[in-house]
């Protein structure tokens, strides 16, 4: 089967024109690869490698049921997507402190080098006989034991790891400036969860960026602390995703966007915070809506405009779109929302559908970018194009994450209709044919194209009727028409194939109920 998520143009939130892809997802089976989420992530000359994470869905809300132990990813997982191979190995024969880190959840790592950094983590301790934050930090030489893992040899004494209590981090993000390394956000949380408040776990956020340097001394790791970024207000946050920005010095810079939770209220932050060495800038005069939960997101860097773009696929929000409008859900589920976050050179911001997933995907899921692609740089910002835009541009694979069949299958406790989403989704961005201008506010509906160059339209009927569709030129020249004659009442969508029109730009007409409405496309 073949989905082909198409690229929405609600005037909700406006529209960016100079944006000019759609979202495609092909989706794949490779076997030998199970479902996973919540994992760390890295890569080594075309070879992904995926530590811990969990192998059920979604945790459960009774205690004695929360993250069983049975779901813990107990091997490390090789994966060439190119080829479709897999090698794994367990990890039995390591330091049993390591095997205990090495099989938890929600970690926060990166990768420096060649090296895979990972730090904290959450899950059962065989040697705390709880469940517990992990206080570690372990490195994993991937040019060292991702050959020996293919060649199905021991690893065990090639890694580091050091025990520090400000390591006992989960649900962060790293970032790195220069040589130092940085826990961003997160929490410490001992016990088994349950979502009543019971005492049967403490919980404490960092509200900080912890920095050190780690560097390697022998087959030791010695660590420096640095005085961390405090704010109770602003890095009270976990779950979020961590991107990064294109600056026009070069300086390094992230976003930390959206995340959970609020100190007063259990929603999730609806504004970024701009974070740099020494430094964190929180924009409170913007509201993000549609991405909320970490998931898996793709960042690419537009050179004519020099504005970045965040691509978030599926997850978890407090808002999702409904029969063309945004709405609000407190108990925060799954949705099946793309969406785009934009950032200019100027540092505003702007959000925009950009589709849909083919399902509940994409919360603890990561983007596997295509590291042979040139177009992406070392901080995995991918360049798009200035000129002679191409039909389809690659950015990788979506793997893993949850799925799950129900949006709120956490609030209904049915973690039953949950899993660990075993496929793997080739991620393309394609070029538009057929694009629209600014909509205003007050226009009912809405215009997209699909990648087969056919326009959508979306509309509601009050009392039901005909409907008429027609095309002319910018004199008012007649192209095309097309009178639909009994339509029922209800939101309702219908598909115009355009792909035999020269290019240019036209006038849509749209006519029903009395009410007639003009927009301007442009066919490439």
């Amino acid at each position: 089967m073949r989905f082909v998520l198409l690229f929405l143009l609600f005037p909700i939130l406006g529209f960016a024109q100079n944006f000019a892809f759609n979202i495609e997802l092909k989706p794949k089976s490779i076997s030998g690869f199970p479902g996973l989420h919540s994992f760390a992530l890295g890569h080594f000359q075309g070879k992904s490698v995926f530590v811990g994470g969990r192998t059920d869905g979604i945790h459960a809300r009774q205690p004695f049921n929360a993250f069983p132990s049975t779901g813990n990813n107990l091997r490390i997982y090789v994966v060439d997507f190119q080829t479709q191979q897999v090698w794994s190995s367990s990890l039995a024969g390591l330091d049993p402190s390591v095997v205990d880190q090495l099989q938890a959840t929600n970690f926060n790592f990166i990768q420096r080098g060649n090296d895979l950094v990972i730090v904290g983590g959450y899950g059962f301790s065989v040697l705390a006989q709880n469940h517990i934050t992990h206080p570690r930090l372990t490195v994993l030489p991937l040019d060292i034991i991702v050959p020996k893992i293919m060649a199905n040899q021991s690893w065990s004494s090639d890694i580091f790891s050091i025990q520090d209590t400000n390591f006992a981090v989960t649900g962060g993000q790293m970032a790195i400036f220069g040589d130092t390394l940085c826990i961003v956000g997160g929490h410490r949380f001992d016990g088994r969860y349950n979502p009543m408040g019971h005492a049967t776990y403490t919980q404490n956020y960092t509200n900080a960026i912890r920095r050190f340097l780690a560097q390697r001394q022998g087959s030791l790791f010695q660590i420096q602390w640095f005085s961390p970024l405090i704010s109770p207000e602003h890095l009270h946050r976990r779950d979020y995703n961590l991107v990064p920005v294109l600056t026009a010095t070069g300086a390094r810079k992230y976003v930390i966007s959206s995340g959970v939770f609020q100190p007063q209220v259990d929603l999730p932050y609806l504004y970024p915070v701009e974070i740099a060495a020494q430094s964190i800038i929180p924009d409170t005069g913007f509201s993000q809506r549609l991405s909320n939960y970490h998931s898996a997101k793709v960042s690419l860097f537009d050179p004519i405009q020099q504005s970045m773009h965040y691509l978030f696929l599926g997850g978890i929000s407090q808002y999702q779109y409904q029969n063309g409008q945004v709405v609000a859900d407190a108990t925060v589920p799954f949705v099946r929302t793309i969406s785009r976050l934009t950032r200019t050179s100027q540092g505003q911001w702007s959000e925009f559908p950009l589709g849909m997933m083919p399902g509940y995907l994409g919360a603890g899921a990561e983007l596997v970018i295509d590291h042979q692609n040139p177009a992406f740089n070392s901080d995995e910002i991918f360049t798009l194009p200035s000129s002679n835009l191409p039909d389809s541009l690659f950015l990788g694979w979506m793997v893993g994450g949850i799925s799950s069949s129900i949006p709120n299958a956490f609030t209904s406790n049915s973690t039953g209709s949950t899993s660990a989403n075993p496929l793997v989704y080739e991620v393309w961005l394609k070029n538009n044919r057929v694009a629209t201008t600014t909509m205003e506010e007050t226009s009912p509906y809405g215009l997209w194209n699909s990648s087969n160059q056919e326009l959508w339209i979306r509309w509601e009927m009050k009392t039901g009727g005909p409907v008429k569709l027609s095309l002319t030129d910018l004199e008012g020249k007649s192209i095309r028409k097309r009178i639909i004659k009994t339509v029922e009442p209800g939101f309702r969508e219908h598909a115009w194939d355009l792909q035999d029109l020269p290019s240019g730009v036209y006038l849509f007409h749209l006519s029903w109920e009395g009410k007639s409405f003009s927009q301007k496309i442009l066919i490439r």
